[in-house]
């Protein structure tokens, strides 16, 4: 029933003990219908399946499960697999952000609680895979994650469409009077055309490209499509590869996620023109993993890197064209090749970054681009603002932004709502002109609660039939990785916090200078004092469940809007026995 190398197992403290402990756990499992076999102290290993209709990203993950089960199988595991919570971006209120920590913390109990020895992470929606990973990490169990998959190009009127990137485009064309409702209907039914999460690089590809470059993905694996037989062949490789991982002893999380590969993940990022959602996530995942990271080492480390991926919302193409051009590898190999990354770090795959990636070459150089002749040179990536209006920082990135807004002096039109602000904008006569820089506050993590994608504001509609398309905005929210424009986000600390964008009036002064990296507010220390005195904290979203738990732990953007009591991990020890 079970040999020596089962004994060291988790798995064996359960299906391996004489007597009526063993006895219960294994007469259960055989309810199911396994044979004896199951329990010869082969290792087990968890699925955990984010699959939910409410989450249509994910919708298709049963058959990836399924592609997982036979690889663990012909590797001679003992696969199992279970639900998790599932966070669809496009779907939930107020925000999946609110839940990606406790997605994390189910998915940590749930791993440490069970008897697994390893486990699959199958994810897709934006929050679905920093959620898994945040969780999976603090157990430090072996573990894989497998992505969905991006969904096939959308297309109307022989045009790519993007994800995302063409709501915000064509939902302001149609304000603006320059496409009617008819045609923005016909456009909805033609832009998702498949399974899979968005096809732009917005948060849900970066974050799978952001899974690979840390080396908790198998090579190749974040730009395959969900439709693609590819996507089920890399999942059945999962499965075999997670059983070698377990009978090797790792490598863990805490093997892979090292300051290297965190490093290494920030200049991919720079290079793919990902989203600005990765630096919460990156933050906040290198604080379970006990790595120091700080928000200028995302300025600091992209600097230098150029923009070498040309997809929407920073450039013209999609994830179909990435992955025909030969995805992840070819970037990671490139800039491997300009001393860019350190191809030494650890990953699942049991070979080293540099090993996994040596010889891929772009197959389409117009969407995948050289450091020799990228993009967009150096500095095009998120950008650190410091100044008084943000002490503990805000983000900006560089490449979705419109150059000459980058140095900027402007009047505030500031509110305190995104609903206030959508009534206002319709309004022909709002008192908002083109050059005011547009201040959003009250959306971040304590303040929404949960810091909703409502960074990106629309334009007002008599702007937009003006000709405008971008002006300065600011707030304490996110916006989608899909977006685009002058916006600075995570802002921090907060307003609801007591941050300076509190304090902020209409009519105040904003100076941007995103070459210096600074974000001023032209009001005297002393009239900002006075201001606080009056200023008070707004009362709690919510005083009760999840909400109430988030909102008095959660920490600042800056932190990457972790709970304070989760920071950290706590192992994969066997609980108690329930006697």
């Amino acid at each position: 029933m079970s040999g020596e190398s089962g004994w060291r197992r988790r798995s064996a403290q359960w299906f391996g003990v004489p007597g009526r402990s063993g006895f219960l756990h294994r007469s259960w499992v055989r309810a199911e219908g396994f044979t004896p076999e199951v329990f010869d102290g082969r290792p087990v290993i968890g699925i955990a399946n984010s699959f939910s209709e409410l989450t249509p990203c994910n919708s298709h993950l049963r058959e990836v499960a399924e592609a997982v089960k036979r690889g663990v199988w012909q590797a001679g595991g003992f696969p199992l697999e279970f639900p998790t919570m599932s966070l669809g971006e496009s779907l939930m209120r107020p925000t999946a952000m609110l839940y990606r920590n406790l997605m994390a913390m189910e998915v940590e109990e749930c791993l440490r609680a069970n008897p697994l020895d390893g486990v699959v992470l199958l994810s897709g929606c934006d929050k679905t895979t920093p959620g898994m990973l945040l969780g999976a990490t603090s157990v430090d169990l072996p573990a894989i994650l497998v992505t969905g998959g991006p969904m096939l190009r959308g297309r109307w009127r022989g045009q790519d469409m993007g994800s995302g990137t063409d709501v915000w485009r064509l939902s302001e064309e149609q304000r603006a009077g320059r496409l009617t409702t008819e045609e923005l209907v016909e456009a909805e039914t033609c832009m998702n055309r498949s399974h899979g999460h968005c096809m732009t690089m917005g948060t849900a590809s970066t974050m799978a490209c952001m899974a690979e470059a840390l080396g908790m993905s198998l090579p190749g694996s974040a730009s395959i499509p969900a439709s693609d037989s590819g996507r089920m062949r890399i999942a059945q490789r999962a499965g075999q590869r997670i059983v070698e991982m377990v009978h090797a002893g790792g490598p863990r999380p805490s093997e892979v996620l090292t300051r290297t590969a965190f490093e290494n993940a920030i200049r991919t990022n720079a290079a793919i023109g990902g989203s600005t959602n990765a630096v919460i996530h990156l933050l906040a995942l290198a604080g379970r993993a006990g790595v120091s990271l700080v928000l200028e080492d995302f300025d600091r480390l992209a600097s230098v890197v150029p923009l070498l991926v040309d997809l929407m919302p920073s450039g013209r193409y999609l994830m179909e064209d990435f992955h025909d051009a030969g995805g992840l590898p070819v970037v990671l190999n490139e800039l491997a090749r300009a001393g860019l990354l350190d191809g030494s770090a650890r990953t699942v795959s049991g070979a080293t970054l540099g090993e996994d990636v040596e010889g891929a070459s772009s197959w389409r150089p117009e969407v995948v681009a050289t450091v020799a002749s990228p993009v967009q040179a150096a500095g095009a990536a998120t950008a650190v603002l410091r100044g008084n209006l943000c002490p503990d920082g805000a983000v900006l990135k560089i490449s979705a932004a419109s150059p000459e807004l980058l140095r900027h002096r402007g009047r505030a039109v500031v509110f305190d709502s995104i609903e206030e602000y959508l009534v206002a904008i319709e309004l022909d006569d709002v008192d908002i002109s083109s050059s005011d820089v547009l201040i959003l506050r009250y959306a971040g993590p304590r303040g929404y609660p949960g810091m909703p994608e409502v960074g990106n504001l629309p334009l007002p509609a008599r702007l937009l039939r003006d000709g405008v398309t971008d002006m300065v905005r600011i707030s304490d929210a996110r916006m989608s990785g899909t977006g685009y424009g002058t916006v600075i986000l995570h802002v921090a600390p907060e307003a609801a916090a007591g941050g300076p964008l509190a304090l902020a009036r209409t009519g105040d002064i904003v100076v941007l200078d995103a070459p210096a990296r600074t974000l001023h507010l032209e009001v005297p220390d002393d009239e900002l004092a006075r201001r606080r005195e009056q200023w008070s904290a707004p009362e709690p979203p919510s005083d009760r469940g999840w909400t109430r738990l988030y909102v008095d732990h959660v920490l600042q953007a800056d932190k990457g809007c972790d709970l304070d009591f989760l920071v950290g991990s706590s192992g994969d020890a066997v609980p108690r026995e329930n006697h």
